[in-house]
């Protein structure tokens, strides 16, 4: 899941610099909160996943 992550990340940027090197206003701020909030949306799930079969201490 990790490596699928990363893989659109560097596209998502890629696409982005390529974007921004035909634009003047540089990267799309759009695409790239995009990106960061599916990657703290992954991270949530990961630490709602890994911490749903625990007991409180």
């Amino acid at each position: 899941m990790l490596p699928m992550l990363l893989n659109a990340i560097a596209q998502a940027a890629e696409t982005a610099t390529e974007t921004a090197a035909h634009e003047e206003g540089g990267a799309n701020p759009w695409l790239i909160g995009a990106v960061v909030f599916v990657f703290l949306m992954v991270l949530l799930i990961g630490v709602v996943a890994f911490g749903g079969g625990r007991d409180h201490s």
